[in-house]
C-alpha cells in the first residue's frame, strides 16, 4: 500500500499540484485508483479464474462440481472480492481522516457480511442438487437441516450488521439476547413449532415429496409437491394446491397412502345388507342355507376375476347382524391401483355381486323411504 500512495504523490508532483489543493487531489486520485484495483480484481475473477476452475473441474462429479465449483457459487464469491481489495486500502486512503475512513469502513465491513452471506446461501441452495432421484429420508433431512441453517445464518448476519453500524462487539449483543429470549420465543412460537414439526417429518420418514396424503382435518387429499421446515404443499386431485403447516400433521393425524402405492394391490372393503326374510334353507335336509352357498359363490367369482390380486387377502365374511339386516363384508385387492380403472373394476365387481344375489334367493336390503 505504502508503494500505492508514493506513486500517486509523484503523479501529482508531476502535473505540478502544489498547495492546498494537494491533499484533495491526492484522496480523488487514491479513490480512483482503490476502485480501478477493486474492478480489476472483479474482472480477473470472473473472467480468468472461473473459466479455469471450469475446465479444471470439467470431469469431476457433476453433482459436487455444480455445488462446491459452479457457476453461481462461484459468481457469489466474485461479489466479495472487490469489497475485500477496498477494505485493505482503505487506510492508505483516508489515513488524513480516521472519521471517514472509520464510516466507510464501517459500510465496507456491512458489504462484506451481506456478500459472504448470500455466498453461504447460494452454496445451501445448491445442495438441492444432489437430489438423486429417490425420494430418501436423508435426504429430505438434509434439505430441512439446510432450511434451517439458512434462517440461522439470516439470524447472526443480522446481529452482525447492527453490530458494525453501532460499533459494538457481536458477541455482546448475542449475550444481551439471552434476556430477552422469553419474548422472542413468544413471538416466534408458531415459527420455532413449526421447525421442529419439519424435522420431525422428515426424521422420521412421515412424509416424503410424492407421496398422497388425506388431511382430515383440512381440504388437503392429494400428492405432496414440496416440503419445508413450515410448509407443506399438497396438490389436490382438482389441481388445487393446499398450504398445510407441519404442526398440524405431527399434532393431529393424516393418512398416508404410500403404502397402498407400494403394494401389490389396492385394498376393497365393502359392506352390504341382506333381508333377514330372504334367508333359508336350499335344501330339504336342512344342511345349507341360501347364504353360505351365495358367499362361497362370491368368493369364487373374485378367486376367478382378473382384475382381482388372488395372492393377497380375499374373503367373504358375516359381521354381527344389524337392524338393517345381515351384512357380508367383501374384502380384497384390486391389481390396477389407478384411480379411473381401480373404480370401475369395482363398480363392475360389485354390480355382479348384487346380481348373484339374486340366484340364490336373497334380497339386498333397501330402506324404503317414507311416504
Amino acid at each position: 500500500m505504502e508503494e500505492i500512495r508514493i506513486a500517486v504523490e509523484n503523479i501529482i508532483q508531476y502535473f505540478g499540484v502544489t498547495g492546498s489543493s494537494v491533499p484533495l487531489v491526492r484522496h480523488i486520485v487514491l479513490v480512483v485508483v482503490v476502485a480501478l484495483l477493486s474492478s480489476l480484481a472483479y474482472l480477473l475473477c470472473r473472467r480468468i479464474i472461473i473459466p479455469v476452475v471450469g475446465r479444471l473441474t470439467r470431469n469431476a462429479s457433476v453433482k459436487w462440481r455444480d455445488v462446491l465449483l459452479g457457476r453461481p457459487f462461484l459468481l457469489a464469491v466474485c461479489s466479495v472480492i472487490p469489497a475485500l481489495v477496498v477494505w485493505q486500502l482503505l487506510p492508505m486512503v483516508f489515513y488524513q481522516y480516521p472519521s471517514v475512513r472509520e464510516v466507510f469502513e464501517r459500510l465496507t465491513a456491512v458489504y462484506i457480511t451481506l456478500a459472504t452471506v448470500h455466498v453461504v446461501i447460494v452454496f445451501i441452495n445448491s445442495l438441492k442438487l444432489l437430489d438423486n432421484g429417490y425420494r430418501t429420508s436423508l435426504r429430505q433431512y438434509v434439505l430441512s437441516f439446510c432450511g434451517l441453517l439458512r434462517v440461522v445464518v439470516i439470524f447472526l448476519a443480522v446481529i452482525v450488521v447492527i453490530a458494525i453500524i453501532l460499533g459494538r462487539n457481536p458477541s455482546t449483543l448475542l449475550a444481551g439476547l439471552g434476556a430477552t429470549s422469553a419474548i422472542l420465543m413468544l413471538v416466534f412460537k408458531d415459527t420455532i413449532e413449526g421447525l421442529v414439526a419439519g424435522i420431525r417429518l422428515t426424521s422420521a420418514e412421515m412424509l416424503h415429496v410424492g407421496d398422497w396424503i388425506t388431511v382430515p382435518s383440512t381440504q388437503a387429499d392429494g400428492t405432496v409437491i414440496e416440503m419445508t421446515l413450515t410448509t407443506v404443499k399438497v396438490q389436490n386431485f382438482d389441481n388445487t394446491i393446499v398450504t398445510v403447516s407441519p404442526t398440524t400433521l405431527v399434532n393431529g393425524s393424516f393418512q398416508n397412502w404410500k403404502g397402498m402405492r407400494a403394494a401389490e394391490g389396492r385394498r376393497v372393503k365393502r359392506k352390504v345388507y341382506y333381508d333377514f326374510r330372504s334367508l333359508r334353507f336350499a335344501d330339504e335336509k336342512r344342511e345349507e342355507t341360501n347364504m353360505s352357498l351365495y358367499r362361497a359363490a362370491a368368493e369364487k367369482y373374485l378367486r376367478e376375476c382378473p382384475w382381482v390380486n388372488t395372492e393377497m387377502t380375499l374373503m367373504v365374511r358375516q359381521l354381527e347382524a344389524t337392524e338393517c339386516g345381515l351384512p357380508l363384508e367383501f374384502y380384497f385387492f384390486i391389481k390396477n391401483k389407478e384411480w379411473v380403472h381401480y373404480e370401475h373394476s369395482l363398480a363392475a365387481i360389485m354390480e355382479h355381486v348384487y346380481l348373484l344375489a339374486g340366484e340364490y334367493g336373497l334380497k339386498v336390503y333397501q330402506q324404503y323411504p317414507e311416504q
